[in-house]
């Protein structure tokens, strides 16, 4: 597989064109896109949203596409975040509001956005500081919380054809009681990979993301390196989600006419225990199509399929099955072809329609496995394994300026998203690649978002969960690491079977943005969880302050 990669990067870099790098996933930065898209009552023709990270160059173009039309940044606040989108990404937009009045000792912060930067035609490059400096209280500890993150960001370009990026922090952290408990069940930290414990109570760890961006022509482009892709409409994703931890990646992106077309490629940790002294950590694999259209300019269509598989089984003991790069093949196929009944293959599809301006519902549904006479018996045969979502995005509700609402519904059958063995459920070092919750559970999500000044944003996050829980030496189908041959009964199975759990979540982040990308947050969260199991039925509330720069902010919406 290395030497694949090698030669392909040897042939596409003498023929890439001009490119740019992604804009890092972050909430708020992202829902600014998804409202002027909803805004403007058309579907974005330069990003299809479905597909994050966004591209910088793109996210410029749409934007000053948008600022014709005077309608979309009508507010304050929304000719604010007009100018904070062009001036982050100042290389393609050359805005010449984001030129400082007073540089720091000359050379450094002549850009608002970058602490140091070279802007020419070989060498394009942009140097920033990370910080994140945190402090709060959390009902059920006695010792305070805290975060303390510092690190730095690069990026830029090398002769217009070869782009970078680099994050690298060092992190310590307490964090809040429930996601102790997460830690305490799983044996990772949420979002992270390795880790080790900190003092009294705290963790500590290293993260890093990292990758190389090249134009194949004017409508391909490709990226490999280490970084999360998120993949669906919506606050949740059953496809892709940004919940596990950074991993390797291959990614080609081919947009042309009304259709945009993802094929990726990911190593994944299997597990985060080592088989023996020594050793690596056990790997596995997911390839991923995801192709969406424009269907007029309201609405897109999506269609998805991946499959989760490892070298590793009784037969081929690390022989790497080079099928699955094929980037524009059908994987049901190449596992049947191969013989290979130890994969994980799903399918699904998603949609977004822009019912009017103002107004989107959106759509993801996923099929892991499916028998129609089963399903048509009502028998609740546990291998019917799906995921549905629903959701609704309402911008400047009641005709209030940057007062946004959004309403979501997800569900998720027993077993949905496991298998058999580690090396094919759908996780990545212990957490799942798609809902954070797992499977077994009906959800309903509710976002508010409101930008009363243009630098002051207030959200409110709130969910309530239904989700089965299993008993001593039990399999219900919520636990996706678990082998799904140790299910209980092979009929009858229902969402939230097993042991009842109750979740209702809240949290409010009011963020001021001091200058650009310094943020001041004021953080408030509880968490109630209701069950019969001891372990799951504790309340916790928890309240932070904190200082970040150049960095979104971290919240456990779980």
């Amino acid at each position: 597989m290395r030497c694949f990669f090698a030669i392909l990067f040897a042939l596409v870099v003498g023929y890439s064109q001009a490119q740019s790098t992604n804009v890092s996933l972050n909430d708020d930065y992202y829902h600014w896109v998804d409202r002027y898209e909803i805004k403007s009552g058309r579907i974005a023709p330069e990003l299809f949203t479905t597909v994050k990270p966004y591209k910088r160059d793109k996210l410029v173009a749409y934007g000053d596409s948008l600022k014709k039309r005077s309608e979309v940044f009508n507010s304050r606040a929304d000719q604010f975040n007009y100018e904070y989108l062009r001036n982050d990404s100042w290389e393609w937009s050359r805005a010449t509001t984001n030129d400082s009045r007073k540089p720091v000792l000359k050379g450094l912060y002549r850009k608002k956005s970058d602490m140091f930067f070279v802007d020419n035609t070989e060498f394009d490059l942009h140097v920033n500081p990370v910080l994140y400096l945190g402090l709060g209280t959390d009902s059920r500890l006695d010792e305070p919380l805290y975060i303390n993150t510092r690190g730095i960001e690069l990026r830029g370009m090398v002769d217009r054809k070869i782009g970078f990026y680099t994050l690298v922090t060092e992190n310590q952290m307490r964090v809040p009681s429930f996601v102790n408990d997460y830690i305490d069940t799983q044996g990772v930290v949420p979002h992270e990979g390795f880790w080790k414990t900190y003092k009294n109570g705290g963790v500590d760890f290293l993260h890093a993301r990292a990758y190389i961006d090249f134009n194949v022509s004017k409508s391909i482009y490709m990226q490999f390196g280490q970084d999360r892709t998120r993949v669906g409409p919506g606050f949740r994703s059953f496809f892709q989600s940004d919940f596990a931890a950074p991993n390797l990646f291959f990614r080609t992106n081919v947009k042309v006419w009304k259709l945009n077309y993802l094929f990726q490629f990911n190593r994944m940790t299997a597990d985060n225990q080592r088989p023996f002294s020594g050793a690596r950590y056990p790997e596995k694999y997911m390839a991923m199509h995801h192709v969406s259209i424009n269907i007029g300019k309201r609405l897109n269509l999506g269609l998805f399929e991946s499959v989760v598989y490892s070298p590793k089984d009784s037969v081929n003991q690390n022989t790497f099955d080079p099928s699955y790069l094929n980037p524009i093949i059908f994987m049901r196929a190449v596992e049947q072809q191969s013989g290979s009944n130890g994969d994980n293959a799903m399918v699904g599809m998603d949609f977004k329609w822009i019912v009017a301006r103002g107004l989107s519902l959106y759509g993801q549904a996923v099929l892991d496995e499916l028998k129609i006479d089963e399903l048509r018996a009502g028998n609740g045969w546990w291998a019917n394994k799906f995921a549905l979502q629903g959701g609704l995005k309402y911008i400047d509700v009641a005709g209030i300026d940057n007062l946004d609402l959004q309403l979501e519904i997800n569900l998720v059958r027993p077993f949905t998203f496991s298998h058999s063995t580690q090396y094919a459920s759908y996780s990545h070092y212990r957490q799942p690649i798609g809902h954070p919750l797992g499977a077994n559970f009906t959800e309903l999500v509710a976002i508010m978002r409101y930008q009363p000044l243009p630098r002051l944003q207030i959200s409110a996050t709130g969910f309530f969960a239904r989700k089965g829980l299993d008993g001593p030496n039990e399999n219900w189908g919520g636990d996706i690491l678990k082998n799904n041959q140790t299910r209980q009964q092979e009929y009858d199975n229902a969402i939230g079977q097993g042991v009842a759990q109750r979740i209702t979540y809240g949290n409010v982040l009011a963020s001021y943005q001091v200058r650009h990308n310094v943020f001041l947050d004021f953080h408030f969260l509880f968490r109630q969880s209701e069950s019969d199991l001891p372990a799951a039925n504790v309340n916790s509330t928890a309240t932070s302050v904190a200082l970040r720069w150049n960095m979104a902010a971290r919240t456990y919406e779980f």
